[in-house]
């Protein structure tokens, strides 16, 4: 499988970010790409509960989601659209994950279960649960015959529990796509997806945002790490975009899987046990 990786700079002007977006997409699809990756929240990177409110929509008036499906039905490509910031109809967003079949249709859908809820030092905070509703379900889903996707978002990344499941589920390709703030990619970002790889024998491919985030006047523009990576299920790198906005390929040998799972088959080595103080 040939996998298309978008590294973009997204600003909170929904509109202007899709017009980015798809000429990235016809370039990694004229490239070979049969399952192109976008990041977490491709239409809108804001840190305004009211600019959101003002350029987001629900599903099924969502620009971005009907430009993307569109985009990969004219490429005949897999387009896991990383997530969208979705309106709900309740108080609270969605962020939500969608992988897109080859005809347009949507496959699947995935609602980020874990909520950034973060104090980094230096007024620098998050508060993710304050403005999005978390999900409740993991996903799998198949892309094509070969390809079982696991779909995750960014701050899953630090819980390993999902992965392992997904992982024992079936999943040999897991999805990362994130807006790793820079402190924290900084520091986390490479041995934590390198982590998860190695854990699951499965490969990660996490297509991120990067750079400084345009954003309307008023508004905090956000920064965030880039370095979108795929790595093998023997935690080695495949590629590392760097923090520059594009795209990029990389061919995956699914044989790789059972390669590692077999070497190093503690996947399946789950005792029972008993917790301290039982």
């Amino acid at each position: 499988m040939r996998v298309g990786l978008l590294q973009l700079t997204t600003s909170d002007d929904p509109a202007e970010s899709l017009a980015r977006t798809l000429p990235m997409v016809a370039a990694a699809a004229a490239d070979g790409a049969t399952l192109i990756a976008t990041p977490e929240v491709t239409n809108c990177v804001s840190l305004s509960r009211g600019r959101q409110e003002a350029v987001l929509h629900e599903e099924a008036e969502d620009p971005t989601l009907a430009g993307l499906r569109a985009a990969a039905a004219e490429h005949g490509t897999w387009c896991l659209i990383g997530s969208l910031a979705l309106k709900t109809g309740e108080r609270r967003f969605a962020n939500r994950s969608f992988l897109i079949a080859p005809d347009g249709a949507i496959a699947a859908r995935y609602d980020k279960i874990h909520m950034f809820d973060v104090d980094l030092g230096q007024d620098e905070a998050y508060r993710e649960s304050d403005g999005y509703r978390p999900g409740t379900q993991a996903v799998l889903a198949p892309v094509g015959d070969d390809v079982t996707l696991g779909m995750t978002i960014c701050y899953d990344l630090r819980f390993p529990k999902l992965y392992r499941m997904l992982a024992q589920a079936g999943a040999n390709v897991i999805s990362i796509p994130s807006a790793f703030t820079r402190p924290t990619g900084a520091a986390h970002w490479d041995v934590l997806l390198r982590a998860r790889a190695i854990e699951t024998g499965a490969f990660v491919i996490a297509p991120a945002q990067t750079g400084t985030h345009p954003a309307a006047p008023g508004n905090r523009a956000r920064q965030t790490w880039g370095h979108s990576m795929v790595v093998d299920p023997w935690g080695k790198v495949l590629l590392d975009m760097g923090e520059a906005p594009g795209w990029a390929c990389v061919d995956l040998d699914l044989d790789a899987v059972t390669r590692a799972r077999h070497r190093v088959p503690s996947l399946f080595h789950d005792p029972e046990y008993g917790l301290p103080n039982d």
